[in-house]
């Protein structure tokens, strides 16, 4: 039998690259090969970057607060403990126009290169088609 644990406290939470929300790569720190996951904090005003995968599906969980993200042309707003799985070409975005944090957890699979800094110009034109500070509406004047 194999596993290896990441303790809370051991985590380690950096800014992202392109929006500064605070995220611990659990499947980094975890030596994990098969897939990736991060817990995302976003404080009010706060998002993710619009993309979209080349392969990767993802499940997104809301742990704490209230979920918003928008898929494409649609608007979610979820509870705590909800779940929304996304295929890979499909564009999202999680974002935070409530007045409290919000904490998720993204998990995807197969695993895929996501370092915005190491990308073609061709491949992050079309992961960001909007660019990798493209704000929901909902966010303007924040």
């Amino acid at each position: 039998m194999s596993f290896r644990v990441l303790r809370a406290e051991d985590a380690f939470w950096r800014p992202s690259n392109s929006t500064q929300v605070p995220n611990t790569d659990l499947a980094r720190q975890l030596g994990s090969s098969v897939f990736g996951a991060r817990l995302w904090r976003l404080a009010p005003g706060q998002m993710i970057t619009w993309h979209r995968h080349v392969e990767t599906t993802e499940l997104y969980v809301v742990l704490e607060g209230t979920g918003r993200m928008r898929i494409g042309e649609e608007r979610l707003t979820l509870a705590p403990l909800s779940a929304v799985e996304i295929d890979a070409r499909t564009l999202r975005q999680v974002f935070n126009d409530t007045d409290a944090d919000a904490l998720w957890l993204v998990v995807g699979a197969p695993l895929e290169p996501a370092n915005t800094l190491e990308m073609t110009p061709e491949l992050k034109a079309d992961l960001y088609p909007d660019g990798l500070q493209a704000r929901p509406p909902e966010l303007e004047g924040r």
